[in-house]
Parts: C-alpha cells; structure tokens; sequence
C-alpha cells in the first residue's frame, strides 16, 4: 500500500510563488520517479515536472524557468516549488510516484492564481 499526502496549495495573487509538498509513506521500494501534473476541469490531466530516482530532471514547457522540483530522498518527499505564477497555472495539482511500471497518485492540491 503507498498513500501520498499533498499540501501547499492555494491562491496566490500573479507574480506570486507556492510550494508544493508531496510525503510518500508505505511500501515504497524502488521509485522510478516522482513528478507532478495538474488539471483543469474539462481537460486532460498534464505532466508539469518529474524526477527520475538519479535525480533527472524535466518540465513542461510551460513551466520551465518558474518551477523546480527537487526530492528529499530521506523523506521520500517531493517538492514543487512555483515561482512567477500565472492565472493560466490555476489547476489541481496532484503528485505522482511510479514504481516500476505502477504509477500511484495523491488526493490533489488546488491551485489558484487570480488578484
């Protein structure tokens, strides 16, 4: 059993930033990868950024320059730090962990960007 627990969503005026936390816990032996997507209502769920277990790194084009995710690996914890929000960013974010070829998912955190 893997649960993942987001936290750190909200609403944040443009130009804002947010910092997205993702805590794994249970039977999480041998992570492939740990990323981030998010969705609009009425649209297909979108990769914004990944890491791969030797820490590679990739993003959305969208997003590249304003966000970073990084990893503590002594936590399995996943970052998504976001910068320079935009209204267009405004989605649920939701945390994915894959191990092997099984990709687990959280509950999805909101994220609102409007003044």
């Amino acid at each position: 059993q893997v649960q993942l627990v987001e936290s750190g969503g909200g609403l944040v005026q443009p130009g804002g930033s947010l910092r997205l936390s993702c805590a794994a816990s249970g039977s999480i032996f041998g992570i492939t990868r740990m990323g981030w997507y998010r969705q609009v209502s009425g649209k297909q769920r979108e990769l914004v950024a990944g890491i791969t277990s030797s820490s590679s790194t990739h993003y959305a084009d969208s997003v590249k320059g304003r966000f970073t995710i990084s990893r503590a690996y002594g936590k399995n914890t996943v970052y998504l730090q976001m910068n320079s929000l935009k209204p267009e960013d405004t989605a649920v974010y939701y945390c994915q962990l894959q191990i092997g070829g099984t990709d687990y998912w959280g509950q999805g955190t909101q994220v609102t960007v409007s003044s």
